[in-house]
């Protein structure tokens, strides 16, 4: 990670990373909504994030087509759900501790947000 900001966000998705900040150095949002991640929260958000997309893509051989699932994960910090079919989910997430938050993201804009908590490699 270097020292510098980085926002990175596209059609209902956005997540970035300061690591000057004080308390909130990251940032994860929607659309129409945002919430200031401490850097423990935002990796917590990332690890379940890729935890919870492997668990999707190994029920694809498992499920039938038409067969939707959901599954969570969560620590002291984040619970977060994906819902929907292997190939095509929504993202919720709440903040379990502190500010308490929620907020969700579309199955169509899932992929793009995976992608890029892989190239933030805070966790």
């Amino acid at each position: 990670m270097t020292n510098d900001k980085l926002i990175k966000s596209g059609v209902g998705w956005r997540i970035g990373w300061n690591p000057n900040a004080e308390e909130f150095q990251g940032l994860l949002g929607g659309d129409d909504w945002a919430i200031e991640l401490t850097e423990a929260e935002l990796n917590d958000f990332c690890r379940l994030f890729a935890q919870l997309a492997a668990t999707m893509k190994q029920m694809a051989s498992e499920l039938m087509d038409e067969e939707r699932i959901a599954t969570e994960a969560e620590t002291d910090l984040i619970w977060l759900e994906v819902e929907g079919y292997p190939h095509s989910y929504s993202l919720h997430l709440m903040l379990n501790s502190g500010r308490r938050c929620e907020g969700s993201w579309s199955a169509q804009a899932v992929p793009h947000l995976l992608q890029a908590i892989q190239t933030f490699q805070v966790f």
